[in-house]
């Protein structure tokens, strides 16, 4: 009875922890928020398996001001997780440049590896901002031979333009978040815009030399015995213009799927 007891009592302080994770972080009155989340829920204990990756962002500040100019995204990701691009299309940066979502996926629809959509104000005075949404498409890419990510970036409004970022892949060994991307994010409107809003899901199955592969994947790797495993699934580093670095930690849960399925 004494081990059932401490049993619920790390469980429910665990998954107070997890519910902790995607709070808000906030430094003066810059305010961050971050999220990550996973699907399935339930994954093998020892073998990865196929699974889809949301990510979302929010920059806000406590008093009503503009914040600063978001300059730098960092995001790891646990080391039970894998980004597999073998066999998986490509597409160059440049093939992406100043061009519609339609045409983007004309040109690189093999490559797409995710999707979302963006926030961001352009202050047209102290007091006064224009809201700018557009869309998100993710591809797979590389720089200087490594794996890497081509984010294309379409503005609808209020006028259409197009940025193309490069989030760059790194592969800790022995680290926690053994999966680095990060990328640098250029100025918006000469220093008048800043962004607040950016979700993302990546996720992408396909078939390679008759093996059927996915973009990401991962295991529920809890102890034997146990059902499942909470854990530290993702974290995100936010750099601004004015040197402020804000950081966010996304504690998850996964259950052990049973054999068969």
């Amino acid at each position: 009875m004494k081990r059932l007891a401490f049993t619920l009592v790390v469980t429910t302080a665990l998954f107070a922890a997890a519910l902790a994770g995607a709070q808000p972080v906030q430094r003066g009155d810059l305010r961050i928020g971050f999220d990550a989340t996973f699907a399935p829920h339930a994954l093998p204990r020892d073998r990865l398996a196929p699974v889809t990756i949301g990510l979302h962002g929010t920059v806000a500040t406590t008093d009503g001001s503009h914040p600063p100019q978001l300059r730098r995204i960092t995001i790891g990701l646990n080391s039970y997780g894998r980004i597999t691009t073998r066999g998986l299309p490509s597409c160059r940066p440049n093939e992406l440049e100043s061009i519609s979502p339609a045409t983007a996926l004309s040109r690189c629809r093999s490559a797409l590896v995710g999707h979302g959509h963006f926030g961001a104000e352009l202050a047209v005075s102290s007091q006064s901002t224009v809201p700018i949404v557009g869309k998100i498409l993710a591809f797979n890419s590389s720089r200087g031979g490594r794996q890497a990510i081509a984010v294309h970036i379409y503005a609808s409004t209020p006028v259409q333009a197009s940025v193309v970022l490069l989030f760059k892949i790194e592969h800790r060994r022995h680290d926690k978040f053994g999966t680095v991307v990060s990328t640098r994010i250029p100025k918006i409107a000469s220093d008048l815009g800043y962004v607040t809003d950016i979700s993302l899901s990546f996720g992408r199955r396909y078939r390679f030399g008759g093996e059927q592969l996915s973009f990401i994947s991962a295991s529920c790797a809890a102890p034997a015995g146990f059902p499942g495993a909470i854990f530290s699934f993702a974290k995100g580093s936010f750099l601004f213009a004015n040197g402020q670095r804000l950081t966010s930690t996304v504690v998850r849960d996964c259950a052990v799927r049973r054999a068969g399925r």
